[in-house]
């Protein structure tokens, strides 16, 4: 049931909690406004405030609280209510669980020590929970209550509220604290205390003190109870009449397992003396080892009593034989001795606690170490426990594989010692990725030498000394970290200008976590060279890694190194010497430009980002080279340093070029894309005109360059019906000679360069020919010439003489052309002239004169042109040929010059056609279209030359 305190300042605003713990506020019709629509509540107390609005004004308003044992305030535009709700509580003892969302403050615990109620008010609870320091040891506490308390203030007033006590109430009794000083003396009996019986047990001066150690080392156990001790030492006949009698069995009976172990040991009596044939018996019996029968032994244990304030009712003592409970005594809290005989060897472990079990709490006891060890052999030999822990351990590594321990020498007796190794790093991997395959679990040795470590691996060395079966405490722990061996075969493969494939192995025999991939390079951005972790792969059980390494600078040169890191804690790091030096490959230049002047190609080119500084690189030279296609030599290049991007090439025209950029390093190179040039033709230099005759001049120039062929053409440089341009005409070679020239006159001829079908600019010159020469033979042949003409006009005016005298000639006498035109006897060409000037004269007259020089005018060949030149007899051939050679031939070529006479009236239009060009032999010499054709076809560029040429 939740209660709530309400301070009303308002009567007219209700603030109130129902038995649900809801705060309920309502709105009386005083608190309604004309000019308001909707009202709201104010709650605070929370961690954050709350406006609840009202659904309907004439209906309360419920709010569920969502902390109990808080202050609310609640409030609107008026003076606030203040209310403190809170909630009942259960718990258990020591460990306070309260309600969910319910708030407190402190605290009060109330319970019964002895006869008196005590109640006492805690405040620090941490999640809870709180720690009681002020209760007795081996006291009950009885009627253990708890209650949750609340408190706020409000308007300078105090509100408390104590929640209902609705748990169980509880009973704890507190631990008592162990004996001091717990001390023993195990006694050898001598042989005459054995015969004379338990009396003679008692006696002082027939027992043998051996030894005699103190010790505090304990553990919980149970066993049987025994009331009283037993005293030894001070020869009284009365005490030994009052010493209580033992529940244990004297050493020196023959217990009932004992009887039956005889009884079945013992021979048989009719087996004794058989001899009969497939009697066992025959054989010699093998004689039984009976067990070594312990000497008497006594143990005698002293102790003091708890410290105060500690409640207590006695004392428990166990012992211990091998690990099982063989006996169990309790005696009250005066008692403070106990004796006991031991009858059997084996490792005993001894232990005395203290015991509080008054009231109605459940007994309990010490929990304190206060036992001890030893070892009794069935000699009788004593080995006590040894309590001093190894001193000075060390261990020093002998290879990667081996170490040797060494501690310092002990104080207390031993006969032997233990060397303990574990690994920490060999369980931590997965299976899949474990290397170590020894020491994962904790493996002794008696030797000082530890074999078979894995390099990288982390070991945990602890020393024991022995003493028999007995073990002292473990030495303080050594860890050795054995460095790993590192990778080998670190190799690099580039797959780029900004990446690379490392690829290593690592060595069979070792254990480590993970590679660290390390690059060690100038940094251009922060101007400083250092190392810095790339990429970390963790170890698998794979013998060779690789790993690809991307974002390099190209042509920079890198570090790598691979690391390994152990499991070890702190872990370790091997090895700096796994390193490989590498330069990046260059990024490909771009050609940017490239221009073409005076035999000079120029060129320019980008290299990776626009403003990249290449003062660090390592970058050696730009190579420019152009590879040409036909020029006699193939290949042009320069090399340029790596701070200028450009770079002048001398390139002969005309060719086209495959030009490329390479930037070089000292490992590796990267050439631009190729780009394709074709450069024009230059035109021809150097041109000349020699051998300038009167009809025709012989060209000469010089090239540089490529040239397929050379085309010449002349023009006159007027304009003139008789003075026509030539045709071009197609040479391969530099020099030309250009016939068909009128003499005395002035042509403009051009030369002009072709390849890959692009012409260069023509180169130009001025020729004029030389005028024509009367040569002896000309001038002779023209006075023949004259002298023929003044004849013939004599001839014709006597004929004319001679027809007015014969004027009587019949018709019958005029020759009659049509009858020999029909007859085809009719003259041809010029001639047909000639006779029909004829036919105005008689044919009795001219016919008899023409046939007296013996000339017959219907013959086709009767008026053949006479040779120009003269046959030469065989024998003066020689002396004709050297008159001839005479001043460079000169004579051959007025010989020659006379040919050029020869087919001028015929055609030659085939020959012209630029398709036949370069088929003519001689450029001066045409075939002409005076015989047949041979295969003739219908299309004229295609008609086969005759022989004539």
């Amino acid at each position: 049931m939740t209660r709530g305190c309400v301070f009303q300042v308002s009567w007219a605003f209700q603030v109130s909690t129902n038995q649900e713990g809801l705060i309920v506020a309502a709105l009386e019709r005083g608190d309604l406004q004309d000019n308001v629509t909707a009202y709201a509540v104010q709650i605070s107390g929370e961690p954050r405030l709350v406006l609840v609005p009202f659904i309907n004004t004439s209906e309360p308003l419920l709010f569920n609280v969502s902390f109990h044992g808080l202050c609310y305030t609640v409030g609107d535009t008026r003076p606030s209510d203040i209310i403190t709700v809170e909630a009942p509580e259960t718990g258990v003892v020591f460990d306070i669980d309260p309600p969910i969302r319910t708030v407190f403050s402190r605290v009060n615990i109330s319970y019964t020590e002895g006869l008196e109620r005590r109640s006492m008010l805690y405040k620090d609870f941490y999640k809870g929970k709180t720690v009681f320091k002020h209760w007795l040891p081996g006291v009950c506490y009885r009627n253990i209550t708890f209650q949750l308390i609340s408190e706020a203030t409000a308007l300078q007033t105090a509100l408390t509220s104590h929640s209902d006590v609705s748990h169980r109430p509880l009973h704890h009794r507190t631990v008592p604290f162990p004996p001091l000083n717990v001390s023993h003396r195990v006694l050898t009996l001598s042989r005459r205390a054995v015969a004379g019986g338990r009396e003679a047990a008692a006696r002082q001066e027939d027992v043998v003190f051996e030894e005699e150690e103190p010790t505090p080392r304990v553990s919980f156990n149970t066993t049987q109870n025994v009331t009283d001790s037993v005293a030894v030492g001070n020869g009284s006949r009365a005490e030994e009449e009052a010493e209580p009698q033992s529940y244990w069995l004297d050493p020196t009976e023959i217990s009932p397992a004992d009887r039956d172990e005889e009884f079945v040991n013992a021979v048989v009596s009719e087996y004794e003396d058989s001899n009969e044939p497939g009697s066992a018996m025959a054989v010699p019996a093998e004689v039984p080892v009976l067990p070594t029968r312990l000497p008497p032994v006594l143990l005698e244990l002293r102790w003091l009593p708890p410290r105060p304030p500690t409640s207590y009712d006695g004392f428990n003592v166990y012992i211990y034989r091998d690990g099982n409970s063989t006996e169990m005594a309790t005696v009250d809290e005066n008692t403070h001795e106990f004796f006991t005989e031991l009858t059997e060897p084996g490792t005993y472990r001894v232990q005395v606690t203290t015991l509080s079990s008054s009231g109605d709490c459940e007994a309990r006891e010490s929990s304190a170490d206060t036992g001890f060890t030893f070892y009794l052999s069935p000699s009788g030999e004593l080995l006590e426990e040894l309590r001093e822990r190894p001193q000075g351990v060390s261990v020093r590594l002998l290879d990667s594989s081996t170490a040797a321990v060494s501690w310092a020498p002990s104080a207390q007796n031993h006969n032997g010692s233990l060397v303990s190794v574990l690994s920490t790093t060999c369980l931590k991997p997965s299976l899949s990725q474990r290397m170590e395959n020894t020491y994962c679990s904790e493996e002794n040795s008696t030797s000082d030498i530890i074999s078979n470590l894995t390099p990288g691996a982390q070991y945990r060395v602890v020393v024991y000394h022995t003493n028999g079966p007995l073990t002292s405490p473990p030495s303080e722990p050594v860890i050795i970290d054995i460095e790993p061996t590192g990778v080998r075969e670190l190799a690099v493969y580039p797959l780029g200008p900004t990446a690379v494939v490392l690829s290593w192995q690592r060595p069979y025999h070792v254990a480590f976590r993970k590679y660290i991939l390390q690059t060690f390079f100038f940094n251009p951005v922060t101007l400083a060279s250092e190392w810095t972790t790339y990429y970390e792969i963790a170890a698998t059980a794979s013998v060779i890694a690789t790993v690809r390494v991307t974002d390099l600078l190209p042509a920079w040169y890198y570090n790598f190194r691979v690391s390994m890191v152990t499991w070890g804690d702190p872990p370790l790091t091997c090895c700096d010497s796994s390193m490989v030096s590498f330069v990046t490959a260059p990024e490909a230049p771009h050609i940017s430009s490239v221009d073409y002047s005076q035999g000079v190609l120029a060129v320019r080119w980008t290299y990776g980002e626009l403003f990249i500084d290449l003062s660090h690189s390592r970058m050696l030279h730009w190579q420019v080279e152009a590879v040409g296609k036909k020029g006699p030599q193939r290949g042009y290049s320069v090399d340029v340093t790596r701070n200028a991007m450009r770079a002048s090439l001398p390139l002969p025209p005309g060719d086209i070029y495959n030009l490329t950029v390479t930037a070089c390093t000292e490992r590796s190179r990267n050439t631009s894309v190729p780009n394709i040039i074709k450069l024009e033709p230059a035109p021809p230099r150097l041109l000349l005109a020699v051998n300038a005759t009167h009809s025709s001049v012989t060209l000469l120039w010089s090239e540089d360059g490529v040239v397929d062929y050379y085309q010449v053409l002349c023009r006159p440089n007027w304009a003139s019906k008789e003075l026509k341009a030539g045709e071009p005409i197609t040479s391969t070679a530099q020099v030309l000679t250009v016939s068909g020239l009128v003499p005395s006159s002035s042509y403009n001829c051009s030369v002009t360069s072709f390849s890959y079908s692009s012409a260069s600019r023509p180169a130009r010159i001025t020729v004029t020919t030389a005028a024509k020469e009367m040569n002896p033979s000309v001038a002779a042949i023209s006075a023949l010439a004259v002298l023929s003409v003044l004849l013939i006009s004599l001839l014709v005016l006597f004929l004319l003489v001679l027809r007015k005298k014969h004027l009587n000639c019949s018709a019958e006498t005029f020759v009659n052309f049509a009858s020999f035109e029909r007859d085809g006897k009719l003259p041809y060409n010029w001639r047909r002239s000639l006779f029909a000037f004829l036919t105005l004269l008689p044919s009795c007259l001219w016919t008899d004169y023409l046939l007296a020089f013996y000339i017959n005018p219907w013959s086709k060949t009767a008026l053949k042109k006479r040779k120009l030149t003269s046959p030469v007899q065989l024998d003066d051939f020689e002396a004709y040929f050297k008159d001839m050679s005479k001043d460079s031939a000169y004579k051959f070529s007025l010989q020659f010059e006379e040919l050029k006479s020869v087919g001028l009236d015929l055609t030659h239009d085939a020959a012209d056609l630029p398709v036949n060009r370069p088929k003519n032999r001689y450029t001066n010499i045409l075939p002409c279209e005076s015989g047949p054709s041979l295969n003739p076809v219908p299309d004229p560029d295609r008609v086969l030359l005759n022989s004539d040429s």
